[in-house]
């Protein structure tokens, strides 16, 4: 796959082949580890189809998008020069993954049997909407930003802004690569499961999930820290 994206790149691109490639393999190894965003699409998918699951891929590649943006103005540095700036976004990323995690079980996720058209775009807007917001405020997600991706900048070639948004592009089809076959293979469970208690049950697992993750976060950067 990092072959084929390779391939397809212009010939006189700035960053050297060779650097792309490998950051293409590490961007692949943080991807492919479980987080937040995985959860959500498998909850997504389980609790509601695989066309919301696939609003819920959107909803994380929309955020990749902004943090490129972000990125390429400097705001991301700016958080993360900011101990404090950057200590209140992860709080912020903890508290809504959090309140993800608690609506699980005061609303389990039970199977939507053919929700009507306006029901359905409600499906669709929450599963973006919540996949973005949590992308956004993923501390993972911005220190992979200002982390990984600067190490792989060239400077001496020039077009730094545009060598940023290559690796972003990069770490963009690696996501979709990764997460959509997620969500596709959850919807063919999901065509399994009937009974109510598994559902409940499996809502109540990735809610538990959510917090335990809110919790990781809050204790790196602010219990950990204190």
């Amino acid at each position: 796959m990092a072959l084929a994206i390779v391939g397809i790149l212009p010939i006189t691109m700035p960053i050297d082949y060779g650097s792309y490639f490998a950051f293409l393999l590490a961007a692949s190894a943080l991807v492919l580890s479980p987080g937040p965003d995985t959860v959500l699409i498998i909850r997504n998918t389980l609790s509601s189809g695989k066309t919301v699951g696939l609003a819920t891929v959107a909803g994380i590649q929309m955020g990749l998008v902004v943090h490129t943006l972000l990125a390429v103005a400097g705001v991301s540095l700016l958080i993360v020069s900011s101990a404090w700036l950057f200590r209140m976004v992860a709080i912020l990323g903890a508290c809504y993954l959090g309140y993800l995690g608690v609506q699980h079980f005061l609303h389990p996720s039970l199977i939507h049997v053919e929700p009507s058209s306006r029901q359905s775009r409600l499906l669709h807007y929450k599963a973006f909407r919540d996949a973005l917001i949590t992308n956004l405020l993923n501390p993972k997600v911005i220190l992979l930003f200002l982390a990984l991706l600067p190490g792989f900048v060239q400077p001496e070639r020039g077009h730094t802004s545009l060598q940023l948004i290559l690796l972003a592009l990069g770490l963009l089809v690696i996501n979709l690569v990764w997460q959509t076959p997620i969500a596709l293979a959850a919807n063919t469970f999901r065509q399994i499961i009937t009974q109510p208690q598994i559902q409940r049950w499996i809502s109540h697992t990735t809610g538990g999930i959510l917090l335990v993750f809110a919790g990781l976060i809050l204790w790196e950067h602010v219990f950990h820290q204190a």
